[in-house]
């Protein structure tokens, strides 16, 4: 076994190696203190945001790391414990089959590269922990109304208790990862200096990842707070929490977070409140399937410039200019991903396009989820990926939670939900965060459409302030 960095900025400690260690333990201890659903979603939330970005690399199995670190601990104690019953009652349905194409594309596309069945298997496993397991145990554990309300909760709750770490960080520079864990999560501290400023990483790996957090645990928080479902947090009132949330959203110093944030909350509050209407998410999907189509059918440098010349009226020139150097590098990896089109290059970095430059030779630089899986499992792959988070989201706009009932609290939680996973979509247009909490929300959304349906007495009898009370006090 070895233990190591993702990207080397140092070298890991005791301390890194002790939490992953002691992680297990921990998330046992939780289900034994605490609700199963609550449990779940603090494992999540926790692993995401705490644990080091580090892996332990045990040969045939996949890596363990801090994505699936609650995946590992969360299943093992499934099968061993009473819950075990939950896995005996799960059939499979074809709403599953995206997620269950997208965790077994790499085996098919490592085979089809002429690599090793052990490598496609490998390859395959670690698909599966990072985002099939995620996906499975919010189906089986996530899928009613306390369920969805409690996750939900959660995310705000974790972006609520990042807010100290990220004002340090603004100050001070990123150094808590290399403080506690021994190493700077990223290959490129350069990233982190923003003007006269930093925009913090805490313990994720880069300022990006970390800035969709917190916009996306802002979304939620100001919902649950809209629809009366939180009225504190920590034992704090949300008056004060949501204006010193928006102002810690606001110095993150990421100008693609700043437009998703303002774009989904006007989205929200007018599709629910104004228009009442489906139509705000499915413009959403319709304009990421559009953009898709179009970069990869026709890819023709002048859609990119369009977008270019457009943004650069408001937009920070060096932000423009970092967008098209994204958009460039996208240029000539999908040039590249044409050859291997349906199964994309597999793995090993074989997606990439090594050119020369003054410095010599040097690869092409991918930053957006959806170039990487073009290039590595090929459309299979994409389309598979992308169905996982619109799947959904259509299914809940047409059965149970279309847009016009998100103003009620029974409907509050699985809306705003389906309005993070339209986030992520476009999230991975442009940078490439895998996160475990968001494919819980598919998995979570998904049971939840597919469960009988049921009404919890507690939404519908009892005061909004009996509710937002409890939370308060266990959160």
């Amino acid at each position: 076994m070895s233990f190591e960095f993702f990207h080397p900025f140092g070298t890991p400690n005791f301390i890194a190696a002790l939490a992953m260690f002691l992680w297990i333990p921990f998330v046992f201890l939780l289900f034994r203190a605490l609700p199963t659903q609550r449990a779940i979603v603090i494992a999540f939330i926790i692993g995401t945001l705490f644990l080091p970005e580090v892996q332990l690399i045990i040969p045939g199995f996949p890596d363990y790391t801090k994505i699936s670190a609650a995946s590992y601990v969360i299943l093992i104690y499934t099968l061993v414990s009473k819950d075990s019953y939950r896995i005996r009652q799960f059939r499979l349905h074809w709403f599953d089959i995206p997620m269950l194409i997208w965790c077994i594309t790499p085996f098919f596309s490592y085979l089809a590269n002429d690599l090793s069945s052990y490598d496609a298997l490998s390859a395959t496993l670690e698909q599966t922990m990072k985002w099939g397991v995620p996906f499975f145990l919010g189906r089986i554990y996530l899928n009613d109304v306390p369920g969805l309300r409690n996750l939900a909760i959660g995310i705000f709750a974790g972006g609520v208790a990042y807010i100290p770490f990220c004002i340090f960080e603004m100050r001070m520079s990123p150094q808590l990862h290399m403080i506690l864990y021994g190493g700077f999560p990223h290959d490129s501290f350069a990233q982190a200096v923003r003007g006269n400023g930093f925009r913090p990483t805490v313990f994720v790996r880069h300022g990006l990842i970390l800035s969709f957090i917190m916009i996306t645990a802002l979304v939620v928080g100001v919902w649950l707070w809209k629809t009366g479902i939180l009225k504190k947090i920590f034992g704090i009132p949300m008056v004060a929490v949501i204006p010193i949330f928006f102002l810690t959203d606001i110095l993150l110093r990421s100008t693609g977070a700043y437009i998703t944030l303002l774009v989904a909350l006007v989205l929200l509050f007018s599709s629910v409140l104004i228009f009442r209407s489906n139509l705000g998410p499915y413009l959403v999907i319709g304009g990421v399937v559009f953009y898709l189509f179009v970069v990869i059918t026709y890819q023709n440098p002048d859609i990119t410039n369009n977008i270019i010349n457009f943004l650069s009226g408001f937009v920070d020139p060096e932000r423009i200019d970092s967008l098209k150097f994204r958009f460039d590098n996208e240029n000539i990896l999908l040039e590249k991903a044409k050859q291997q089109l349906f199964l994309g290059w597999g793995g090993y970095g074989r997606n990439f396009v090594v050119k020369a430059d003054e410095w010599g030779e040097t690869k092409t630089v991918v930053d957006s989820l959806w170039i990487i899986t073009i290039g590595s499992l090929g459309l299979l792959g994409l389309i598979s990926l992308f169905s996982s988070v619109f799947l959904p989201v259509i299914s809940l706009l047409n059965t149970k939670s279309p847009v016009k009932v998100w103003d009620k609290a029974e409907f509050a939680a699985p809306g705003v939900l389906s309005l993070v996973l339209l986030m992520y979509s476009v999230e991975i247009l442009v940078n490439a965060p895998v996160l475990p909490h968001i494919t819980l929300i598919m998995g979570a959304l998904t049971g939840y459409v597919l469960a009988p349906n049921r009404r919890n007495s507690s939404w519908g009898g009892r005061t909004k302030l009996a509710i937002s009370s409890s939370v308060s006090s266990t959160t």
